[in-house]
């Protein structure tokens, strides 16, 4: 008897002993997601952090060369105003009198269209 009682005495100390190590098991495996968890935290921001940086590259990119066409376009504008006004000045004297010959020098004439009725 006193065999037996020794015996289920192991077998509680075994069933103990295992018992602890699946609790430690448990808490190493909860500590390791949970580091997992804080690694993959950590990458995501990182990642996140680099596309934003890349971003803002392509963005500054876009913007500096749409400013940049802007400022052509801008120009162009103004040279285009310039010929503009060049060439009224050029043909102002010369579209004024071929106005006031057609308004003032009259040549009576029949109409192509106009019949005589008798």
């Amino acid at each position: 008897m006193a065999s037996q009682s020794q015996g289920i005495q192991q077998l509680l100390q075994a069933e103990k002993r295992a018992k602890d190590k699946l609790e430690e098991a448990k808490k190493r495996k909860g500590k390791r997601l949970k580091q997992a968890k804080e690694e993959a935290v950590a990458e995501t921001d990182q990642y996140r952090m680099q596309m934003e940086k890349e971003l803002r590259l392509k963005q500054s990119k876009i913007m500096g060369s749409q400013s940049h066409l802007s400022d052509e376009i801008e120009e162009q504008t103004l040279q285009k105003i310039e010929e503009t006004n060049g060439s009224y000045s050029r043909c102002m004297d010369s579209v004024i009198r071929q106005l006031l010959s057609m308004v003032c020098d009259i040549r009576p004439e029949v109409h192509a269209n106009y019949r005589a009725t008798s």
